[in-house]
């Protein structure tokens, strides 16, 4: 078995030219007599190199295939429960843990349960000649080098945040002490703030690090975490966390050197000192943020007072209500959020809010942008074409343009006169809302004066004897069958262009006699439509009921 050293992933790792299986690496003389205490060592993964782990967090060197050894006394010292610790490394499909038994720090009692690869113990170091051996030393050094240099990074860190220093000042002294480019983002990769050459900039762009839009792929890059090669060089990304909570991601890159497993560390040690600004700014927002939202649900109500008040009161906080207005209510869809294994994130409408807050920040400064229980309410000023800054800014917070993957609705109300439609005006919107989403589904926006008789139609609160008169028009067309569903689009096109048979063949493409025939079966199904044009207008409603209420479904 032969052996080399790699700095792929930073300096020490020691690896195995081809893959081995762990027995072969066993039986090779690494270890003096070590113990299997769980896990089977012939169906372990294959090991593609070996690694020490001198410090409680190893994740920056954690790769696949690694046998990692550890001992006793750092075990003891995890911040995390063991049991996270082992799934941790599951995760990074490691292909074993070697673990050597201190007698000052017993082997912890639940290491055995349920692990999915081989656990061993030793009470010796590993044979230091043997050529998986020679990387070892030197990377535990460049461990214990790596926890100085982050502690005198975050004592640079708290100085500035005690200071009063926020995401900008703190990616300065980023940039400064690791000598490269700093970029803070948001959690799907939005940048917020950044620090560097442009010509550093001008490289990353250049790669699949960055879409077009200038969103970081943290969607695709493995969750935006960790150490990613583009080319010759890396990208080091840690996440923002606090209280539990995924607020964005630290991106580290510098092309003038290259980055190891010990440039990611301090990315990751960075990243928690950028969560104490996240805190703080969270602890003075969420009042202005609560006075806000009770501010905006009294306008929606009517209670906020007389206009003059009102135009004064939103003044304060930098909205424009003295001029017409329109309401836009956007609300995220009833599915599954974040998939399981992703951290925890704001909830969606709060991130919803935030992405449309950025997207209108350049177009309407004195619009107001408020997430409240399940919904986020904007007040923008009218335009020259409205719906089409709409669709601007749904496209740039949706999908690749950041912000929105989990799929919403959109409403648009009318125009206001005075401060006082509002609240029939937020009415407009969410009518425009629950329609338009109930007929063209996600991702539908919709604006109140596009509902034409689906407006009526939605004020009919008795939905039981909507749905009774549609079944009762359109009979057996209700069915929920291939057949009934393509005559219903038959007797749709029919209607739509006025029993005109010609044109209505031409769109279906049917022959004209089959269309005939066709006919003549809707006729004896549900009556004379052609003669009678009152039954022509209630089976047109009876179809815009369904489409509506999605009863044939």
């Amino acid at each position: 078995m032969t052996a080399h050293k790699t700095d792929e992933h930073g300096p020490g790792f020691a690896a195995v030219a081809e893959p081995s299986s762990l027995a072969e690496v066993l039986a090779s003389g690494l270890l003096a007599v070590p113990t299997v205490v769980s896990g089977d060592v012939s169906a372990a993964r294959p090991v593609t190199a070996t690694a020490v782990m001198m410090i409680p967090d190893i994740g920056p060197w954690l790769q696949r295939g690694l046998l990692l050894f550890t001992s006793t006394t750092v075990l003891d010292r995890l911040a995390v429960p063991i049991e996270d610790f082992l799934t941790r490394l599951d995760r990074q499909e490691i292909s074993g843990l070697v673990i050597r038994l201190d007698a000052e720090h017993p082997l912890p009692p639940d290491i055995a349960d349920d692990a999915s690869f081989p656990i061993l113990t030793t009470s010796q170091d590993v044979v230091v000649d043997h050529p998986l051996a020679h990387g070892l030393r030197e990377m535990a050094t460049a461990q214990v080098e790596a926890v100085l240099e982050a502690d005198h990074l975050r004592r640079g860190l708290f100085d500035i945040v005690m200071a009063g220093g926020g995401h900008k000042a703190l990616a300065e002294g980023i940039s400064r002490e690791l000598g490269g480019a700093v970029l803070i983002t948001t959690p799907d990769g939005r940048q917020t703030c950044r620090v560097g050459k442009e010509s550093d900039f001008e490289w990353l762009a250049s790669t699949d690090a960055v879409d077009p839009t200038g969103r970081v792929r943290t969607d695709s890059l493995e969750g935006g975490l960790g150490l990613h090669r583009f080319g010759d060089e890396y990208v080091a990304i840690a996440a923002i966390s606090a209280n539990g909570i995924d607020h964005g991601r630290l991106v580290f890159f510098c092309p003038a050197r290259d980055l190891s497993a010990a440039d990611q560390f301090l990315v990751e040690q960075a990243a928690t000192v950028c969560a104490l600004v996240v805190s703080r700014e969270l602890a003075v927002s969420a009042v202005e943020e609560k006075h806000r939202a009770n501010f905006v649900r009294d306008l929606l109500r009517g209670r906020a007072g007389e206009p003059e008040q009102v135009i004064v009161h939103a003044q304060m906080f930098g909205w424009n209500l003295d001029r017409p207005v329109v309401v836009v209510a956007v609300e995220p869809d009833r599915v599954e959020d974040d998939s399981p294994g992703t951290p925890a994130r704001l909830p969606v409408v709060e991130r919803q809010a935030r992405a449309f807050a950025g997207a209108l920040a350049g177009r309407d400064a004195g619009a107001s942008v408020t997430a409240l229980a399940t919904e986020t309410v904007v007040l923008m000023g009218q335009g020259t074409d409205t719906m089409s800054l709409v669709h601007e800014l749904v496209a740039q917070v949706r999908g690749a343009g950041g912000g929105g993957r989990r799929p919403f609705g959109v409403g648009v109300s009318r125009a206001s006169s005075s401060t006082d439609d509002l609240p029939t005006l937020y009415a407009q919107a969410r009518t425009a809302l629950e329609v338009g989403r109930k007929i063209s589904g996600p991702w539908a926006v919709t604006h109140f004066d596009d509902l034409g008789v689906y407006r009526l139609l939605s004020l009919v609160e008795d939905t039981e004897e909507l749905e009774s008169f549609a079944r009762e028009t359109l009979k057996e067309l209700t069915d929920d069958t291939a057949e009934a569903q393509d005559m219903c689009r038959t007797l749709e096109v029919l209607l739509a262009t006025n029993i005109n048979i010609a044109e209505a063949a031409r769109q279906l493409h049917f022959h004209y006699n089959t269309l005939r025939y066709r006919v003549a079966k809707l006729e004896k199904i549900l009556g004379p439509f052609t003669e009678q044009p009152e039954l022509r207008l209630d089976l047109s409603l009876a179809l815009k009921i369904i489409a509506m209420r999605g009863i044939d479904s």
